[in-house]
């Protein structure tokens, strides 16, 4: 089955054409026809505020990620100060959590404040509850793919897949894991 949409050869071409075009454009002396220097187009005013949008867009969809793993290593923090037993399980965990806060952190840093709350249950309940927690932060970071521009969809793959990985390890942990 052939794929179809934008493929990279075809993303390169276009790339390459565009900056061809670019490149002959720039070739002139810079003169309008009434002699004077040519000034900012409105197509260079569309580009300009495209591109802020385009950051602003990207920094709110960081904002949201981080607040999504830091709530998850929020849920790591409490489960750990109420049941210190299982903490060589989920100290591993909570820390990949921890790296993905402030990979997601718009300007790669970020407060890791959060609310101290007692979770509910037994060790076994509370990690299960953790691998919920992890399959629901999967699905915010595969859900937030749509609309991420490239190098930020990668990273919110692999912050997704390792979410996945942890709930499987959490679900196993549960079962382990003595009331």
């Amino acid at each position: 089955m052939r794929r179809t949409g934008t493929t990279r050869r075809g993303a390169l071409t276009a790339t390459g054409a565009i900056a061809m075009g670019a490149v002959l454009a720039g070739c002139g002396d810079g003169a309008d026809e009434s002699g004077g220097r040519k000034g900012s187009s409105p197509a260079d005013a569309r580009t300009a505020s495209d591109s802020a949008s385009a950051v602003r867009a990207e920094t709110s969809l960081r904002k949201k990620a981080a607040g999504v793993s830091a709530s998850l290593l929020g849920q790591y923090e409490n489960v750990l100060a109420a049941h210190p037993a299982t903490a060589a399980g989920l100290t591993p965990l909570r820390d990949a959590v921890r790296a993905h806060v402030q990979a997601l952190a718009p300007g790669g840093g970020a407060s890791l404040e959060f609310v101290r709350t007692r979770p509910a249950g037994s060790p076994p309940e509370a990690v299960k509850a953790l691998a919920a927690g992890e399959r629901r932060a999967s699905a915010a970071h595969t859900a937030a793919l749509l609309d991420a521009p490239p190098e930020l969809a990668r990273l919110l793959a692999s912050v997704a897949a390792a979410a996945s990985a942890h709930s499987y390890l959490l679900t196993e942990l549960a079962k382990e894991t003595k009331a």
